[in-house]
């Protein structure tokens, strides 16, 4: 299905350039010779003109790293780095050319089959079952969700592997159908943490510090004026000239980010070329970015897609074998961060629950109750901090990483929240086994732009489970956020150029987020009863071409609940004004019949399978679901309620793109 309102988004480069002072202006007159000839060198000065005169607070000579190499072979550590920063050098100033293997990146490779002895479906699990009916060979996640129901529903499976020769990764994969993921098993926080805590602690990064958010300034300046993914991703390009590209554009823009940081060392890698002994630096403040990015998914909205797609090329064995270092390192989380000071033990102390704990003015607690819970949370967070503090581990470094724990609290308070209201307001208003008149929800194939046909007590358990299954995602989300960025930078991992009907895409598989999905979408399936409509999760095909379009997706349904959730609340204080109140009651027939309405239409058109630009994308697939929910979005502004929208302070689904 068509995927709405796609965060990720090329831009051309905007703005004027910016004086500079003039020891700056000396960094630019050896660029001509040292990066990429006159086109190169050009290019390369535009990108630091326009960024390095930015103020951004970051002292030169503030950062340095030290240099190491393994040596391979016999050979020793310099003649390694001056054979790799030669060869670099020469391809970068034309006097060597990419190895061209005669082909044209394909713009529309087609999808490869399964490994020998792997599931057709998947493609990452090891066959362990085989239907005869249909000639393949699963792995019993894949199977059963394909076999669920219609015809396969009677198809017997045949195993490939005797139960007593078992493996104990095949035990695991066999017992994985069955059970829920650890960290999608409840929505709230248990009195107990237990490995609560532990779980999630794994995939909650740390909050930025000073120091890093002055380096996360200049990581966004400098990929607000970077046009990589345009100038890179065109279709038609010989493979060699492609790599040539992204040797340039990749090496411009790391040596632009050392010169902004440090002037004297940034002169010497342009004329060393000799990246490898700042890799570090490198590392830390690209990986901050990415960090800063995974907790507020509202930021960077442009940005952070070229550094990925940057990210991912650097990861390419194409350019490392010219660049020779690694871009990327791990994102530090609050277990990572712990652990390595020896002190993960604070996340299973169950004080840990009342200091990472979120409190809310939901107009319900007093003041005083407030204020009581936030010293209590004050205290814990004191207590925790001094209890577990040590040599190796400061007492500040301990409130930081209940801080970022807190920041998880709130970022599901804004995301999972939202979905949890609008079950209520289901549950609640509507009863799948009695229609109330005026609010039928069933849809009927061709009506209204419809292309489901759903009975009312259909539809009903069909909003209720993508709902559900949306919670989960959402509870979810740090840790599919990691897993796919594992996904987008594995260098084994490789992509495709496609035009997939959006325009060109990087199509690629995304085999951890896959597997991830499938224990989710098994443990809501579990959990609602029943599953109406397709089970099928696209990934790496057309529709959702590789993980970071996946995650822009569902980072999206806070965006598109949370507005009509504001809308219902404040209907009420809209009445308080006796001429809206006047309104409401003579043109919707008042404030409880106005809010009904606008969850029927809400909960009938948003989930009728429609918005896609052909019928085969359109339907009930898990994707489909939010597509159908963007598509009534886009079409708010014919609603006949629109005006209360408007008058709820309602400006767009899709807020400020800038902010």
């Amino acid at each position: 299905m068509k995927v709405a309102k796609m965060r990720v988004m090329r831009s051309e480069v905007k703005g004027s350039a910016l004086p500079l002072d003039q020891h700056l202006t000396l960094c630019f007159h050896h660029l001509p010779n040292h990066v990429g000839g006159n086109a190169c060198g050009a290019a390369t000065r535009s990108c630091l003109f326009r960024f390095l005169g930015i103020r951004l607070g970051v002292q030169r000579g503030s950062f340095k790293t030290g240099f190491s190499h393994s040596c391979l072979f016999g050979e020793s550590e310099d003649a390694m780095t001056a054979a790799s920063s030669s060869r670099l050098a020469r391809v970068l100033d034309g006097a060597e050319e990419v190895a061209d293997e005669d082909t044209v990146m394909d713009v529309e490779a087609q999808t490869e089959d399964a490994p020998q002895g792997f599931c057709v479906d998947c493609k990452d699990q090891r066959a362990r079952v085989r239907c005869e009916e249909c000639g393949d060979e699963y792995c019993r996640v894949c199977f059963n969700m394909l076999h669920r129901k219609g015809k396969r529903s009677s198809h017997a499976p045949i195993s490939l592997t005797p139960n007593d020769e078992a493996s104990s990764d095949e035990r695991e994969e066999m017992t994985s159908a069955d059970q829920p993921v650890p960290s999608a098993v409840s929505s709230e926080p248990r009195v107990d943490a237990g490995n609560y805590f532990i779980e999630r602690a794994k995939y909650i990064p740390i909050r930025l510090t000073l120091a890093e958010r002055k380096k996360l300034r200049l990581v966004e300046a400098a990929l607000s004026v970077s046009g990589y993914t345009d100038k890179v991703d065109t279709p038609g390009v010989k493979k060699a000239k492609r790599v040539h590209m992204q040797l340039q554009d990749i090496c411009s823009f790391l040596s632009s980010l050392l010169i902004a940081t440090d002037y004297t060392a940034g002169k010497e890698l342009m004329d060393s070329r000799e990246f490898k002994e700042h890799e570090e630096f490198f590392q830390t403040i690209l990986e901050i970015g990415r960090r800063h990015k995974v907790m507020n998914p509202e930021k960077m909205r442009g940005e952070y897609g070229k550094l990925i797609y940057m990210l991912q090329d650097s990861s390419s064995q194409e350019v490392q074998q010219f660049l020779d270092i690694s871009c990327v390192r791990p994102l530090k989380t609050v277990f990572s961060y712990l652990e390595e000071r020896g002190a993960e033990g604070v996340l299973k102390d169950g004080l840990i629950t009342v200091a990472t704990r979120e409190i809310l003015a939901d107009g319900v607690k007093s003041r005083n109750q407030l204020n009581r819970e936030s010293m209590e949370k004050h205290r814990a967070i004191e207590h925790l901090a001094q209890k577990y503090s040590s040599k190796r581990i400061e007492a500040e470094e301990i409130q930081l990483c209940l801080y970022s724990i807190g920041d998880n609290h709130s970022f599901l308070t804004a995301n999972r929240d939202p979905v949890n209201k609008m079950i209520t307001y289901l549950t609640t208003l509507f009863n799948p086994d009695r229609i109330e008149e005026g609010y039928d929800l069933s849809i009927a194939d061709g009506a209204g732009g419809a292309r489901l046909s759903h009975s009312h007590a259909k539809q009903y358990q069909y909003v209720l489970q993508s709902l559900t299954l949306w919670k989960e995602i959402a509870h979810d989300m740090f840790r599919l956020w990691c897993l796919a960025e594992e996904d987008l930078l594995s260098p084994d991992n490789r992509y495709d150029l496609k035009d997939t009907g959006q325009g060109l895409q990087r199509v690629q598989a995304a085999p951890r987020v896959s597997k991830a999905m499938r224990n989710i979408l098994h443990s809501t399936q579990q959990r609602v009863g029943s599953w109406i409509g397709s089970s099928v999760v696209h990934l790496g095909d057309n529709n959702v071409p590789n993980a970071l379009i996946f995650i822009d997706k569902y980072t999206q349904v806070a965006s598109i609940l949370n507005p009509i959730v504001i809308v219902l609340r404040n209907i009420p204080e809209l009445c308080k004004n006796p001429q809206i109140e006047s309104y409401i009651r003579t043109t919707f027939g008042g404030p409880e019949k106005l809010q009904k309405d606008i969850l029927l239409d809400f909960f009938r058109s948003a989930f009728d399978g429609s918005g896609a630009d052909n019928f085969y994308d359109a339907g009930s697939c898990i994707d489909g679901r939010l597509t159908s929910a963007w598509h009534w979005c886009s079409n708010i502004s014919e609603k006949p309620f629109y005006p209360i929208f408007k008058l709820a302070g309602f400006t767009s689904f899709d807020g400020e793109f800038q902010k």
